[in-house]
């Protein structure tokens, strides 16, 4: 089975959970051993790992009639690039871009999401076309937002069935002041979609109430983490008894609750002082955050040591004693599985999608601050609670693999090849002994 694939992020270039978790499923696809994946990104390092083929979008040139590529190594078979200039006019569609080519005919994309991120996006979907053309495959597969245009455009050029992959929705981000031309791009992925895979049943929901979708071409296709490598694992845990850590790790922004934090923060040092609060993290909210700590007269307790990255991830789970995500809107958050990896008892917020699939972990609502101090101190100061947490959450976390989120994925390609479309309560039959 051949699957396309379109995605923004993918490591080592890591931005958030997009790229972690476009990782975990194309691994956990190679892993079948008969599912070849073809992974289009518009950027990439050229350190990415092996096990799948990776398009560079900034290397293919935009195909016209009668002449051909190579569209691995970016260049023309057999033409020059003043035949790329006499042909140009051929080119499939009018996409009056012609001055943003360099001399081979490509586009070039910044990577990442710069401040023309809607032209990148658009250019993209443009490339992915020339690409449904030459290349050949069964499934097409897009990751958020960003490659649906992508994935449309290469359904209606090549006729295959379209999956596309909702790691959040703009709900989410906005807390539901949606921007109506990041929405309109979602709903016409969706409405062209034939499988929507949603990381969570709360993100189903989103899709189905919000963007008016048929819950039957809808699935909840949770996340999942991969083994710590030997690398991570010897990391030294520098956990000491006379002084606590307590960590938020995460862009700090309106869709995680950051203020939550502090605020319960506030109310677990008024009762003890050998605690101390990392705020791991960068976004737009960080000054204003920094300045609520000063201003409950907090700030010595609490650190702000910026954006982690890679090592220094895994480094800070093992220095805390507890890690907490309060969420506002979290289609599903791969981090506390990540924590729970190293041992560190979580609290997350009941608005959580990898609350559905997490039974070790505390749960409250992001707003129910005294319920999540009450917790904070808890774990902190009940060595018990603290200690059945940690031993339970590894040995649970140990069971969600991407492995077994690569074998309910292929059932879904299954379906979609097998007839053309997708029954998710077909699917939730076929795949209920995969545990």
């Amino acid at each position: 089975m051949k699957v396309l694939m379109f995605g923004w992020e993918f490591p080592p270039k890591i931005y958030g959970g997009l790229a972690v978790a476009s990782y975990g499923i194309t691994k956990g696809l190679s892993l079948q051993g008969d599912v070849e994946t073809t992974f289009c990104l518009p950027k990439p390092t050229g350190e990415e790992e092996g096990f799948l083929n990776i398009i560079n979008m900034s290397q293919v040139p935009i195909a016209w009639r009668d002449v051909q590529y190579d569209n691995i190594k970016g260049r023309m078979v057999g033409h020059t690039a003043e035949d790329y200039f006499r042909f140009r006019d051929h080119i499939y569609a009018d996409f009056n871009y012609m001055q943003g080519l360099d001399d081979m005919g490509c586009m070039g994309f910044a990577g990442g999401y710069p401040s023309n991120l809607h032209d990148e996006i658009n250019n993209f979907s443009i490339i992915a076309g020339v690409l449904a053309r030459s290349e050949q495959f069964d499934i097409i597969h897009a990751h958020d937002w960003l490659t649906y245009p992508a994935g449309v455009h290469a359904k209606m050029v090549s006729g295959k069935p379209l999956c596309i992959h909702v790691h959040a929705t703009d709900f989410d981000r906005s807390r539901g002041k949606v921007n109506p031309t990041v929405y309109s791009i979602e709903k016409n992925g969706m409405d062209h979609a034939d499988c929507i895979m949603c990381v969570s049943e709360l993100t189903r929901q989103t899709v189905i109430n919000q963007y008016h979708q048929d819950p039957k071409k809808c699935v909840a296709m949770h996340n999942a983490v991969y083994p710590l490598s030997e690398e991570y694992t010897n990391i030294p845990s520098t956990r000491r008894p006379e002084e606590k850590v307590v960590t938020y790790l995460g862009r700090i922004t309106m869709q995680k609750g950051p203020e939550y934090f502090i605020e319960a923060a506030k109310r677990v040092l008024d009762r003890t002082h050998n605690i101390r609060f990392c705020f791991a993290g960068s976004g737009d909210m960080m000054n204003a955050m920094i300045d609520l700590a000063a201003s409950y007269g907090i700030a010595d307790r609490c650190h702000f040591p910026g954006f982690q990255r890679g090592k220094q991830v895994y480094e800070c789970y093992k220095r805390s004693d507890v890690f907490v995500m309060p969420s506002v809107s979290e289609p599903f958050g791969i981090a506390p599985l990540e924590a729970m990896q190293c041992g560190c008892p979580c609290i997350i917020s009941k608005q959580s999608g990898c609350g559905e699939i997490l039974d070790n972990v505390i749960k409250v609502d992001y707003w129910d601050i005294d319920a999540m101090a009450d917790a904070m101190y808890s774990l902190c100061t009940n060595e018990q609670m603290w200690k059945q947490l940690s031993d339970e959450g590894i040995k649970e976390v140990d069971r969600i693999t991407w492995e077994k989120v690569g074998l309910r994925i292929r059932e879904c390609y299954n379906q979609l090849m097998g007839r053309g479309w997708f029954n998710n309560d077909e699917y939730l039959n076929a795949v209920k002994n995969i545990k």
